[in-house]
């Protein structure tokens, strides 16, 4: 391709991005967002962040904290540390959004390398793709209890209708992109929180204080294990898209502005989710443990009829917001390490794939929990350790990134950083030894370093030490390591790295290839 090819090239993207709206699809893959293009505020994160996390399914964390054999402040205390803390790891990956204008996985590959970038970008695909069908799963679930509680019909093919309808939505929206996303949420956040407010006063009467305090302190580890829980279930599961939603943002929007929203819009609605969920479990331990197959529909079963619809909608909205982040990104994800296809396309394999694992869990799966936590403990190791990474290069850079090298092997990037996998490869050895994992009979094998702390009989033992573990080497093994890598980088850089005004780095590096 000529550079007259390129120039024509750019100016159709220019015509046709100027006329682009909430209704049309997004044609942005991986490439670099157009200063033209950039726009929205640090503030304007807080609409996308908190409808994702206004989901009911948070207050089935009140339950399972419970689990952990502690007391309800106790629970109360860790989820609002775990909540906060995950989040505000988001809160300051999704400033490289802003500093590279590109997906979180193609900024990614300042720390891992351009061509070593595919593997965090392969499990990151694969984590999203994972919240996606759990989220999926619970919105099905939920769909599917309150047409039977209506007398709308039971069994299979309501299950059947509810995973199309479902699906169906999550898709369309996925396809159509960032623009259609962010209106969505907006909408999703103003509804949801409205019919949430009816169901904290509707619920309220099943509260028994007197059974809140009657359940007994916990251990120390149980205390960690669930912070550590709540860590890899909610924030720790959103790293890895952090900066999908910021790349559009102007270069001069404030760090602290977009760490502020961010952390805050994610986290307010879960704080009070979980205090909620913990109130209702802690007053009937029957309803505790239901949640465990059926989350949504065991606390829907506390509600009066004349309200599971309004329910069914803010239990459903917000699971597939929280589901059509994850197949947007995981879309951005499956491109970026490779896979040569358009974004809508890229959305569309992750939809089938989603289709499947609902299929499989709604009608095969005996339970909702064991996966589902095994699942999170084994992804999270690996991906804590990213985050404790990629969370340094963030702290650590002081200038933009060089947009134009993101894309290419032979820039100042590099291809491969080895010292990036050997740090991810120690974290993640470690961080699997130290957690237990029964969910599944396959995942027995972790916990081979319990022995240091009395085996995985130990109090210690269901901590989830191996995730914070891996997440500390991360931080600290970036620092020690890839300190100075990371001033290489940027030596010759202005303050501000201007970027080009278009996509013509990733069009530049397809020429190269």
């Amino acid at each position: 391709m000529s550079k007259a090819q390129i120039d024509e090239s750019k100016d159709q993207q220019s015509s046709g991005s100027s006329t682009q709206n909430s209704l049309s699809i997004e044609e942005q893959g991986i490439d670099t967002i157009s200063e033209s293009e950039r726009k929205g505020t640090p503030a304007s994160l807080f609409w996308p962040w908190f409808a994702a996390n206004i989901s009911v399914f948070a207050m089935s964390y009140g339950a399972w904290a419970l689990g952990f054999a502690i007391s309800f402040w106790q629970a109360t205390l860790m989820a609002i540390i775990g909540v906060i803390v995950s989040f505000l790891l988001v809160g300051i990956i999704s400033i490289a959004g802003k500093r590279g204008n590109a997906p979180t996985m193609v900024l990614t590959r300042a720390t891992f390398g351009v061509r070593g970038a595919n593997i965090p970008a392969a499990l990151s695909w694969i984590a999203t793709l994972g919240w996606e069908i759990s989220l999926a799963i619970t919105a099905v679930l939920a769909m599917a209890t309150a047409a039977e509680k209506l007398g709308w019909g039971s069994g299979t093919s309501v299950k059947i209708v509810s995973t199309i309808i479902v699906v169906g939505l999550i898709v369309v929206v996925g396809i159509y992109g960032y623009d259609l996303i962010m209106k969505c949420q907006q909408v999703i956040t103003i509804v949801t929180g409205i019919i949430t407010l009816g169901f904290f006063v509707l619920g309220w009467g099943h509260i028994n204080f007197a059974a809140i305090g009657r359940i007994p302190n916990g251990s120390l580890p149980a205390m960690l294990g669930c912070c550590f829980f709540v860590m890899t279930g909610f924030g720790i599961g959103w790293v890895n898209v952090a900066a999908d939603y910021s790349r559009y943002l102007p270069r001069k929007s404030s760090n602290s502005g977009i760490v502020f929203w961010t952390t805050f819009g994610a986290s307010i609605a879960n704080v009070f989710l979980i205090f909620y969920g913990l109130l209702l479990a802690a007053s009937n331990m029957q309803l505790a443990h239901n949640v465990g197959n059926d989350p949504i529909g065991a606390i829907a079963a506390i509600l009066p009829a004349w309200y599971l619809i309004p329910y069914t909608i803010v239990a459903v909205l917000g699971l597939m917001s929280g589901a059509i982040m994850d197949n947007y990104s995981n879309g951005l994800a499956l491109l970026s390490f490779g896979i040569r296809i358009p974004r809508a396309a890229a959305a569309i394999i992750t939809a089938v794939l989603t289709t499947l694992g609902v299929v499989y869990v709604t009608f095969f799966s005996d339970t909702f929990i064991g996966p589902f936590q095994g699942f999170l403990t084994t992804l999270g190791v690996p991906m804590a350790v990213w985050a404790g990474m990629f969370t340094t290069d963030v702290l650590v850079r002081k200038k933009d990134y060089c947009t134009e090298d993101l894309y290419k092997p032979e820039g100042r990037y590099g291809a491969w950083n080895v010292k990036a996998f050997a740090i991810l490869c120690v974290g993640t050895i470690v961080g699997w030894g130290l957690v237990v994992n029964s969910a599944a009979q396959w995942l027995t094998w972790q916990g081979y370093l319990l022995w240091i702390v009395g085996g995985k009989s130990s109090s210690w033992a269901g901590a989830n030490l191996g995730v914070i573990i891996a997440l500390i080497i991360g931080l600290i093994g970036s620092f020690i390591f890839q300190r100075k890598d990371i001033a290489k980088q940027e030596a010759d850089l202005p303050a501000s790295e201007a970027v080009l005004p278009t996509s013509e780095a990733a069009q530049t590096s397809e020429i190269a290839e």
